[in-house]
């Protein structure tokens, strides 16, 4: 086998390597393995950081109590109450996102409440006595929740995003080089379409070219398009 052979063997095998690796399930299982990983550290830093804002909590309630005193048990109860909610909220939100259903304004309106809530008892005590490192210390946890709170979920909301856009290309290549989109496909059947042809997935496939997989969504768009059956 000469150079030349041997750079179109490579040639032959990168190419399938690569249609396999942009295949729009290979894909979407990638950025399902992203998306648990995303997920676990983003509630391990909400859940250690919530439980961090617990005893300052827990402190600003019992002020005035006896350790040990019933009131005293009683205050340990009030951060759990809110954290819980927020937590509620924020596992609803996760399966809404992935699929980029939009919540009501109470929903963002419990969130932001909860989170007030707690950066206000948490950092109540230390603004009280004017302490600025004590300020800082009780900041960063419920900033920090906030935040996460907020980017998860437009993180989710992206990552379906990018499952979308990766069902929507072909996971070949055509002889130009130029990726094939959903919408490129879609124009070839538009124009090769005439009323005397039902539109089936089978007839997409001859007609366009495209995937098993890729023409049913086509075949729908197109009779979407010209009201064909």
């Amino acid at each position: 086998m000469n150079r030349a052979q041997r750079l179109a063997q490579d040639a032959a095998e990168a190419a399938e390597v690569r249609a396999y690796q942009t295949d729009p399930d290979v894909v979407a299982l990638r950025i399902e393995r992203v998306r648990r990983q995303v997920d676990w550290m983003c509630w391990s830093g909400i859940v250690l950081g919530l439980a961090f804002t617990m005893t300052n909590v827990q402190g600003f309630a019992s002020a005035g109590t006896r350790p040990g005193s019933l009131p005293w048990l009683a205050a340990w109860v009030l951060d759990p109450t809110v954290s819980l909610v927020l937590l509620a909220i924020l596992r609803a939100e996760q399966v809404t996102a992935r699929y980029q259903v939009r919540t009501g304004v109470w929903v963002r309106r419990a969130k932001w409440f909860t989170l007030a809530a707690t950066y206000v008892m948490n950092t109540w005590t230390s603004f009280a006595a004017g302490e600025a490192a004590a300020i800082v210390l009780h900041s960063v946890p419920p900033l920090v929740v906030f935040v996460a709170v907020e980017a998860i979920t437009d993180l989710r909301d992206k990552l379906t995003d990018a499952v979308l856009v990766a069902a929507e290309r072909r996971p070949v290549q055509q002889e130009t080089g130029r990726r094939v989109l959903f919408a490129d496909y879609l124009a070839i059947a538009r124009e090769t379409w005439t009323p005397d042809i039902e539109i089936t997935p089978a007839w997409v496939r001859r007609a366009t070219g495209c995937s098993r997989g890729l023409s049913p969504r086509l075949a729908r768009a197109l009779r979407s398009e010209v009201g064909n059956g």
